[in-house]
Parts: C-alpha cells; sequence; structure tokens
C-alpha cells in the first residue's frame, strides 16, 4: 500500500460534505424538540449515522468523524455544529499535507 497522502480537492465531494454537514447540524438546532433527547433521540441517532456514513463515503475515513459521531450522542452537546467542524478539519488537515508536499517537491533535486 503506498504512503501517499489523502489530497481533497474542493471539488463537488468536499462541497457536497460540508452542505450536509451544515444541513444536519442546522437541521438538529432548528427541529431541536425532536432532538432534544440526544442518545436516547432514535431520530436523531438515525441522521448522525446517516451523515456518518455520508462522510466516509465522501471523504474517507478521517479520525475527525469519531468525536463528532460520539458528542451527538450526548443530549445538549448536539448543539454544537460538530459535523460541520469536522469536514472543515478534514479539509485543514488536507490541504496543510498538500502544502507541505509541495514544499518537499520544491527541496528534490531536479534532473
Amino acid at each position: 500500500m503506498p504512503d501517499d497522502p489523502i489530497i481533497i480537492s474542493p471539488g463537488p465531494k468536499f462541497r457536497t460534505a460540508m452542505l450536509l454537514a451544515i444541513v444536519a447540524d442546522a437541521l438538529q438546532l432548528v427541529v431541536f424538540p425532536l432532538f432534544v433527547e440526544g442518545a436516547l433521540s432514535s431520530a436523531d441517532d438515525l441522521l448522525d449515522i446517516c451523515v456518518a456514513m455520508a462522510m466516509v463515503r465522501l471523504l474517507g475515513w478521517h479520525w475527525e468523524f469519531l468525536p463528532s459521531f460520539l458528542a451527538k450522542l450526548l443530549p445538549g452537546v448536539d448543539l454544537v455544529p460538530f459535523w460541520t467542524l469536522a469536514v472543515a478539519n478534514v479539509w485543514r488537515k488536507a490541504k496543510a499535507s498538500h502544502v507541505v508536499d509541495e514544499d518537499k517537491q520544491k527541496l528534490l533535486p531536479q534532473r
């Protein structure tokens, strides 16, 4: 298995993941009475499972998604937009990794 970094372009998959994260977080805020129970709400759990599966499908597995999923199980904590923060953090790390790779390419002797 190659040790190449995962590069996420700001293309349609990232935009879809960010839109999905924003919609999921907004839904948990706007439709608060349905999701107030946190871990006890089956609708909230179903939403979070679907969002987690969609994020992994769109962006691949990232550790940032696990704390977001677990935090959404606690009542009241789903007021924090964890899905949006997780996708933004994945993008930030991928972008930083890409910059580091470009810097390494510049340091390599040209043939």
